[in-house]
């Protein structure tokens, strides 16, 4: 599967990029923070869990080890080659019909490195209804949205632990409620970039975007509501 190269994403930096800007090497460098814990407790022990935009199995490896089992799909096949594990495949997540194909259906879906911003707001919904037709009944949906002053709290630093320093450097308006964003990855031996169209969404708009696709909020996981459980209905 060739994917078109997104207009208004580039990426800069060592090895392949991905056609929204990602820069694969990178990917495989960025550690892990607390989000497999937040995930473990919101969802049954072993669950079944399709990955939408798995990238390298940042998560997938934590949650394997975790004892779930992982179907992860990402759109770009040199991701999906560093996961170890996992059922991988190579698909969009707007395309993805598993549930048609194979019949298939998942405890938990899980749509994180904030999807939901996409600036098209018919891939959003498309992504959204992807989300809800592969989800089991009883099962759930877990997302990850941007926090509240993602947009506005620019330009940003943070030096992490493991000793990469990660900028926000702009996020400028484009139109149509749409911004694009420009972070920076300095590692000591390498530097990465990347720029890429958000659609920041407040709370309420979140929950308008669940409901046209079948979907509610269940409850908010982290006290940013940065982390969602939503479920049919």
């Amino acid at each position: 599967m060739r994917i078109e190269k997104r207009q208004g994403h580039e990426g800069t930096g060592p090895g392949a990029i991905t056609p929204d800007g990602c820069a694969v090497e990178l990917y495989t460098r960025l550690p892990v923070g607390d989000e497999p814990d937040i995930i473990t407790a919101a969802v049954p022990a072993g669950a079944h869990i399709l990955e939408l935009g798995s990238g390298v199995g940042r998560m997938t490896h934590p949650l394997l080890e975790r004892g779930f089992t992982v179907t992860a799909v990402d759109e770009s096949p040199e991701m999906l080659q560093r996961i170890r594990g996992a059922r991988t495949i190579c698909s969009t997540i707007e395309d993805l019909h598993l549930d048609r194909d194979r019949g298939e259906t998942f405890d938990v879906v899980m749509l994180a490195s904030f999807l939901v911003h996409t600036g098209d707001p018919e891939e959003r919904r498309a992504i959204l209804r992807s989300c809800a037709r592969h989800v089991a009944e009883g099962g759930c949906v877990l997302i990850q949205r941007e926090g509240e002053d993602w947009h506005t709290n620019v330009p940003r630093e943070r030096v992490d632990p493991s000793g990469f320093t990660l900028r926000i450097v702009s996020a400028e308006p484009v139109g149509d409620g749409v911004n694009s964003v420009h972070a920076e990855y300095e590692f000591p031996d390498a530097t990465w970039t990347q720029t890429f169209l958000a659609r920041p969404l407040t709370r309420d708009q979140f929950e308008e975007a669940l409901r046209e696709a079948g979907l509610r909020v269940d409850r908010y996981l982290t006290g940013d509501g940065v982390w969602v459980r939503a479920v049919k209905g």
